[in-house]
């Protein structure tokens, strides 16, 4: 009986049979565009990590390995090869990388291969950050495992928000059926029979969607994948991803989303059939005909039309609470993603591109490769594109400053232990003094550039502090730091010392695209004098770099031709990366350009569920509806008077959310404004109001038509009819 009722009834409401398949759908399209999204994610840092660290899990480092060693690691069972690193070993040590069949068991594992090499195990290394990738985590270790619970987190999440928003249409379509549930109960009918004929019909309407949902999801996904590459193409330092998929992540959506369908339409089912027959009968659930509260606003705007249309909307409030909700947390995020990234685009602007335009070309960053290695100084100048370039590489010091030696303006402001917050030792104070080393010609230059005398033979010192008390981060003031009678400086490094000359102090930094520290004595030298007294003391970064200027217009089309020789001329003797400023200035806004893209179509997603919520609810609340206004147009009402209280709550549900955002992104923006020390007119006139006019006008503009439909089906219906037979559907 209930499976030819079922068939009946889905053949005779088809629309409320298709507001469910949408709604299954929907659900079943976002499940999968985020299990896909997260698994690609999840294999492109696992590649990502490889590639720069090597796809070890296992590591030995001793002092002592023979071949007889080797052969006894790759006899375990459960290693599947074991290598020398020859890069790691030397001087003395041997590094051994392990790799395993099944990594799960490694952290029992390595502790049995050493013990059979005879080592402590303080010769293990673990290469946790790869492991911790594969869900693999160190049994002593307390900590939780954060990827896994947050992947968890986020899907318990999504599953929750698509279980309340199907909840709504099942629970509109069955609540159109309690008059009839309340008589089947009352001829026998028990409730469990009640549960399982509503939750046959919702796996019948449920089943279908979810192949098309999911494969609609496996498509976005893709889709998303390559708009990520797309925009991060010029991306230094970023391998391209490779969209993927699996099997398992096919079942596993599958599963969740049969199980979230499922648990969607338990609810109002379970609701229904607790219900007592006469409650069903007489159908004291249905929420038009509760007493509604006054609603002041809408009365005053509109009159005795807009009480009515606010009653309406109270009645309704449950099942358009995730419409709003949805609504309201797309345009909110869409509003504060523009906000961000504008407010991004403008910082990066003015605190790189603008601030260094003038500092550089083409940059060449040598990897590990020590300044005094680099032979191609005098090749590079002969390239004729080339106007300047200088080589530099960066070290670590640190100077003890006397407090005597601080400058008049320091010392009026409250000193380093008020400006940087330093405290004071018994030498003074422990300052950082960052060495630049120059290449010697660009050193002579620099010379030749502050006035001074050129010579190889001590440094020169920037001597500037940023004033902290008076300036903010963003529009820093400077002011010397120490005062410039001392004519030498000792350098701390690795626990030794070395005393340098000092040919200068000077305000005025050689041009090259560098940030120096806030409170730092930075010092620059030639590499003759760090050859000379430095070298020996370490402490220098692994990589050098080339600042190159051109001596054309400095277009696109000449760099990239300009950085293509370069590169021929150096790559065939060092492992390089280059960039070029106008290049690196287009990555930088395509990369801007993709975040708003991706985020934008994101927002528009979660407007999509609430839009949908609208349809759902606009068109599946067609009983209701029509008994409601049966019963006005037994008072007078006319249709343009119904369509006017469609107008009114179309308003209300499109405009709650518009009108709930707006302050909260002025109070966003201020907040932003404010914590970046930006000035409010630069935002403001490059603020991104169209297009959030244009997105509020969207969501406006469906609402209406989900109105418009819903309205032009209702008034369709022959309502006297619906007065005389109150159970008709």
């Amino acid at each position: 009986m209930w499976e030819n009722y079922s068939k009946s009834y889905l053949k005779n409401n088809r629309a409320s049979s298709i507001s469910i398949m949408a709604a299954a759908l929907a659900a079943t399209m976002f499940l999968s565009l985020l299990c896909s999204i997260a698994y690609n994610f999840w294999i492109y840092e696992v590649e990502q990590i490889t590639l720069e660290e090597g796809g070890w899990q296992g590591r030995i480092v001793c002092d002592r390995f023979d071949a007889d060693d080797l052969s006894i690691v790759c006899q375990f069972a459960n290693v599947e090869k074991a290598v020398v690193n020859e890069e790691l070993s030397g001087c003395g040590e041997t590094v051994i990388d392990i790799y395993f069949q099944n990594a799960r068991t490694i952290y029992r594992d390595m502790p049995l291969i050493s013990a059979q090499l005879g080592l402590e195990e303080d010769s293990i290394e673990y290469h946790s950050l790869l492991l911790s990738r594969y869900f693999i985590h160190d049994p002593e270790d307390t900590a939780p495992p954060m990827l896994l619970s947050m992947y968890l987190a986020i899907l318990i999440i999504v599953a929750v928000s698509l279980i309340l928003i199907i909840r709504s249409s099942f629970e509109l379509s069955m609540n159109a059926r309690i008059h009839q549930f309340g008589i089947f109960s009352s001829i026998g009918a028990t409730p469990g029979q009640i549960r399982i004929c509503l939750l046959q019909e919702a796996v019948v309407l449920s089943i279908l969607p979810m192949i098309p949902g999911t494969l609609l999801g496996i498509f976005i996904s893709y889709g998303a994948i390559e708009a990520i590459n797309y925009f991060a193409a010029d991306v230094s330092g970023r391998h391209e991803a490779a969209f993927q998929y699996h099997p398992s992540i096919f079942a596993f959506t599958v599963l969740i989303s049969f199980l979230t369908v499922i648990f969607s339409a338990w609810i109002p089912a379970r609701k229904l059939s607790r219900m007592t027959p006469l409650e069903a009968i007489r159908n004291t659930n249905d929420p038009l005909l509760r007493k509604k509260k006054h609603s002041p606003i809408l009365s005053f705007l509109f009159g005795m039309k807009g009480e009515l249309a606010g009653n309406a909307l109270k009645a309704q409030k449950k099942s358009l609470r995730i419409s709003t909700f949805s609504l309201l947390l797309s345009f909110l995020g869409f509003s504060i993603m523009l906000v961000f990234t504008t407010l991004a685009d403008i910082s990066t602007r003015y605190t790189y591109f603008e601030r260094y335009q003038d500092a550089w070309d083409i940059m060449v960053t040598l990897k590990d490769t020590e300044i005094s290695d680099f032979s191609l100084t005098e090749e590079l100048q002969d390239i004729s594109g080339i106007q300047d370039a200088t080589v530099y590489q960066k070290a670590e010091a640190e100077i003890f400053l006397p407090e005597e030696l601080q400058s008049n303006e320091l010392t009026a402001l409250g000193g380093l232990e008020t400006i940087a917050g330093t405290p004071k030792t018994e030498g003074g104070f422990q300052v950082s003094a960052p060495v630049i080393i120059l290449d010697d010609t660009s050193f002579l230059a620099f010379c030749s550039q502050i006035n001074i005398s050129p010579s190889l033979d001590g440094a020169v010192v920037l001597n500037q502090i940023w004033d902290s008390v008076n300036s903010n981060f963003r529009y820093k003031d400077y002011i010397p730091f120490v005062t410039d009678d001392h004519r030498t400086t000792m350098l701390y490094q690795n626990g030794q010392s070395v005393e340098i000359p000092v040919l200068s102090y000077t305000q005025t930094p050689p041009i090259l695209r560098e940030e120096y520290k806030n409170y730092a004595l930075v010092h620059f030298i030639p590499l003759t004098l760090w050859k000379e007294k430095l070298r020996h003391t370490g402490d220098a970064e692994a990589d050098s770099y080339i600042r190159i200027f051109s001596s054309g217009n400095a277009s696109l089309t000449d760099l990239n031709s300009l950085e293509k020789e370069i590169r021929q001329l150096v790559s065939q003797q060092y492992e390089i990366q280059s960039e070029n400023r106008v290049q690196e200035r287009l990555s930088n806004d395509s990369l801007i350009y993709g975040m708003k893209v991706i985020f934008g179509a994101f927002c528009v997603l979660l407007a999509l569920i609430g839009i949908a919520n609208v349809f759902s609810n606009t068109l599946g609340f067609l009983r209701q509806r029509k008994r409601e206004f049966a019963r006005y147009m037994s008072i007078g009402f006319t249709p343009r008077e119904m369509w006017k209280m469609f107008c009114i709550e179309g308003f209300v549900i499109a405009g709650k959310p518009l009108f709930l955002t707006l302050p909260l992104t002025v109070l966003f923006v201020q907040f932003a404004v404010t914590a970046s020390y930006l000035d409010p007119m630069v935002f403001w006139s490059e603020a991104p109001v169209l297009p959030i006019l244009i997105f509020a006008a969207a969501i406006v503009l469906f609402v209406a038509l989900a109105y418009y439909i819903g309205g032009k089906r209702l008034l369709q219906c022959d309502l006297n009819e619906t007065l005389k037979n109150d159970v008709s559907v």
